[in-house]
């Protein structure tokens, strides 16, 4: 049944005579001005996608977009789907399988993220090196389909080695501070008690989200080569001094990372095409 619906959405897409893209990216928070810089953009909304789910989470365009960057074909959601809107772990992923049926061999999911890690400084990018699943969901329950991939996927190498070396090796280069660290993700759509903070670090997080997980899995599932990076909006440590939570300040720290990311993403997609 999905697979089908996966043709029907490679089928509306294709009708829009768009390129096929090389590299598919996720725009979490902060990341938004990358749009600017994509030439000849295609922009479709996700309810006009057959499979696709309309994109209720604040600041998220709800939109695929289509076009290229120094030469390379792109495909970018501009924002993304997350469990906390009531949507299935199927609903969540459906589109990272729609962009690795269209050809993309590489994504790169991007998201905000708080601290768990007390080195960490709101501003800060932090490459992932693996994840720990806290949604107590998964997209691939269920009758497998192998034609999408294999009914157990090897997660050993789930945020690619050689792109996150590639990273680090452009990140150096132009002096851009970051670290690197495991990504702890939830459901939401309320953030995490102190408590729960402190053991999400000690569980061996550095970083906490709503996003992300699932399309990893699903990602690995169909044969895609992943790179993640968190925004860290915020400190989320749990400890004695832990303040409230301030969503201004953390779309403010998600603007300052997304700009830091951008200027990674200007000198690896060229690498990686």
């Amino acid at each position: 049944m999905e697979n089908n619906l996966i043709n029907e959405a490679i089928d509306k897409i294709k009708s829009l005579k768009v390129d096929i893209p090389n590299i598919a990216i996720v725009l979490g928070s902060g990341l938004g001005n990358f749009i600017h810089w994509i030439e000849n953009p295609t922009f479709v909304n996700f309810e006009e996608i057959p499979g696709f789910q309309a994109s209720t989470a604040p600041s998220h365009g709800g939109k695929l977009i289509f076009g290229t960057f120094k030469g390379v074909n792109l495909c970018l959601m501009q924002g993304r789907l997350h469990l906390y809107e009531g949507y299935s772990a199927n609903q969540v992923t459906f589109p990272i399988r729609v962009m690795r049926r269209l050809g993309a061999k590489n994504l790169l999911i991007t998201n905000a993220a708080g601290s768990l890690n007390k080195t960490y400084q709101p501003g800060d990018i932090m490459l992932i090196t693996d994840h720990i699943n806290f949604t107590g969901e998964n997209p691939l329950i269920g009758k497998n389909d192998n034609t999408i991939g294999e009914r157990f996927p090897d997660m050993s190498d789930a945020y690619c080695n050689r792109l996150r070396e590639l990273s680090v090796k452009i990140l150096k280069k132009n002096n851009i501070q970051f670290v690197q660290g495991i990504y702890a993700g939830i459901k939401g759509p309320s953030l995490e008690t102190s408590a729960e903070r402190r053991f999400l670090n000690i569980a061996g997080a550095d970083a906490v989200g709503m996003s992300t997980v699932l399309e990893n899995i699903s990602a690995i599932h169909c044969g895609f080569k992943v790179l993640g990076i968190s925004a860290i909006t915020n400190s989320a440590t749990g400890g004695k001094d832990q303040q409230p939570d301030n969503m201004d300040d953390i779309f403010y720290f998600a603007e300052i990372a997304g700009k830091k990311i951008i200027q990674l993403l200007e000198k690896l997609i060229p690498e990686i095409k």
